[in-house]
């Protein structure tokens, strides 16, 4: 019973953390500051890729996260984000970004959570590797907040072709499980399998996102990062080695938080 209380609690805190700011933000005066989780270029020389998520703008932000990856090859001097942005197709036919700039930028006020980071040796054939993925995404025409595809399909396509990212995304990353026609599949981190009807149903098993369930685009789950829960996103977090150059921010309790 004590644990079953203590559960509860987390996730009531959890809950309750979470939906304030995804709510109450107003992206035209939102803050898209860097939070201090990704190291400055001109201080670290070697290779990394930083994969992020965070709430999105609005009532959509109590349901889900958007996600995006960076990338900073040996002595590049700046951060390169690819991310997908639906509201793009209003005055172009494409949603994949890809922009030079802070990777642990606030998105419109909500704060990143860092999901996965790889550095050092081999990495820049990991980054070579991402850029062709982003420009062989199958729906950059194509956008739809739920069941995607959105931003968290797009990541999830990246992880698919780079599984040595070992991304383990968390249940608020909605869209991550959408195949287009396709119904069978790698998790969405590129290593074992996946079962999904449209994105809408399915099931999900590998070592890396452990065991999930999707029932209408909310996901189930357990994973080596921790207990997958709708709306909470994960209880439990990834914690990368540190890194130079880089204050070390305190865990978080929930699984990162957009525009999805």
């Amino acid at each position: 019973m004590p644990r079953r209380l203590a559960l509860l609690s987390k996730l009531s805190l959890a809950v309750l953390v979470a939906w304030p700011a995804a709510a109450s933000a107003d992206w035209r005066t939102a803050s898209r500051e860097p939070v201090g989780l990704a190291p400055d270029p001109a201080q670290v020389r070697e290779a990394m890729v930083q994969v992020y998520g965070a709430r999105t703008v609005g009532t959509k932000g109590w349901f889900g996260v958007h996600t995006w990856v960076a990338v900073k090859p040996t002595a590049a001097p700046a951060w390169t984000v690819y991310e997908v942005v639906g509201w793009r197709l209003r005055w172009t036919d494409n949603v994949v970004v890809r922009r030079e700039g802070a990777p642990d930028a606030r998105w419109f006020g909500s704060e990143p959570e860092l999901y996965a980071e790889k550095r050092g040796a081999g990495v820049d054939q990991l980054i070579q590797r991402i850029d062709a993925a982003v420009r062989s995404y199958p729906y950059a025409g194509e956008y739809r907040v739920w069941p995607g595809p959105n931003s968290n399909t797009f990541t999830a396509w990246i992880s698919r072709a780079v599984p040595e990212l070992e991304l383990d995304l968390p249940a608020t990353a909605i869209g991550k499980d959408y195949l287009g026609s396709a119904l069978w599949g790698t998790a969405p981190s590129g290593h074992g399998f996946q079962l999904s009807l449209g994105g809408l149903f399915g099931v999900a098993a590998s070592l890396v996102d452990g065991v999930e369930f999707n029932l209408l685009g909310l996901n189930f789950g357990l994973s080596p990062n921790g207990l997958k829960l709708p709306l909470v996103g994960r209880i439990g977090s990834y914690r990368p080695e540190p890194a130079p150059g880089v204050a070390q921010a305190a865990p978080g309790l929930l699984g990162g938080p957009d525009a999805m």
